[in-house]
């Protein structure tokens, strides 16, 4: 098995005919993802790569009752109106890969989802991917190359990170259930604590790598939800931000997710949360591998 997506999945592509959806079409078939059609308002009719492109998301949906997620590659200014569109027409999983999106545009989007009960990962998201079944989004390039079916998942802020530990992993010879960049931006709609129940229930996942940083609560948050879970699974985080340790108590500083203040986010913060609900910790990367030898992990 894997969560969110697997070989079942049947994409469609907000913004398709424009350069990065083009790209993305270009990655994600190559892969195996079925990609059914593409949305981009005033193209309708026209046909991509043998793909049909329609002018919005109901048409779409209308000729393809079968799309069960959507990927949307939108300038920042027009994702708010490319989600709300695939949230009314009730697409289940909704990736949005667009940085900068406004904050007041992402609650509107997190609300309409919210009240739907449709899942949204990002924004600022590199994709998700099932090794060997699905994969959705701009994660692990034109090769993917870095990644191996498995029984290791991986949830990172980090998109670079994410297929970085993949490929240490797969040099180790551990193969991964899914990979999922949640993206890093202060609010996102998929958040680590928001799939531990996935995981949880996933037969194929026998251990989950956690790739955090300093600022905001998300981690801590994760650390709330296994603390309802005494007996979960193995999780082993990284909490980048080391150096922050450094400058003076006291400082604000970061970007988009990445804010810290006084004690509000710190590493150590993090750290000693995670460490209190039974998670494992990863001084640097090349440690995860040595934890998930000793806790006995099966290579694939």
């Amino acid at each position: 098995m894997s969560i969110l997506l697997d070989a079942s999945t049947r994409l469609l592509i907000q913004g398709i005919t424009g350069k990065e959806g083009l790209r993305s079409l270009e990655w994600v078939t190559a892969y195996g993802t079925k990609v059914v059609a593409g949305v981009t308002p005033g193209k309708g009719g026209q046909e991509v790569d043998g793909i049909p492109v329609y002018n919005s998301v109901d048409e779409a949906v209308a000729a393809h009752p079968e799309i069960n997620a959507s990927s949307i590659y939108a300038p920042p200014r027009f994702v708010r109106a490319a989600a709300l569109e695939a949230i009314a027409a009730d697409v289940p999983l909704i990736h949005i890969i667009g940085e900068e999106v406004p904050v007041k545009d992402t609650v509107d989007i997190l609300h309409a989802a919210q009240k739907k009960g449709v899942r949204i990962v990002g924004p600022a998201s590199i994709g998700l991917i099932s090794p060997g079944k699905s994969k959705i989004g701009s994660i692990g390039g034109d090769d993917n190359q870095q990644f191996a079916p498995g029984n290791v998942a991986i949830i990172s802020k980090s998109g670079g990170m994410s297929s970085e530990i993949a490929l240490l992993l797969k040099a180790h010879g551990y193969g991964q259930s899914t990979v999922i960049g949640i993206g890093g931006n202060q609010l996102i709609g998929t958040t680590y604590a928001d799939v531990v129940d996935d995981l949880e229930n996933d037969d194929d996942t026998a251990a989950v790598i956690i790739i955090g940083e300093i600022g905001g609560l998300y981690e801590e948050l994760l650390a709330e939800k296994l603390a309802t879970l005494p007996n979960h699974k193995p999780y082993i985080a990284f909490i980048s931000g080391r150096f922050a340790e450094t400058l003076p108590q006291g400082m604000s500083f970061g970007h988009a997710g990445a804010i810290v203040d006084k004690h509000i986010g710190t590493r150590i913060g993090k750290i000693e949360q995670l460490q209190a609900v039974g998670a494992h910790i990863a001084e640097n990367p090349s440690a995860i591998v040595k934890i998930l030898d000793e806790i006995g992990i099966p290579k694939e």
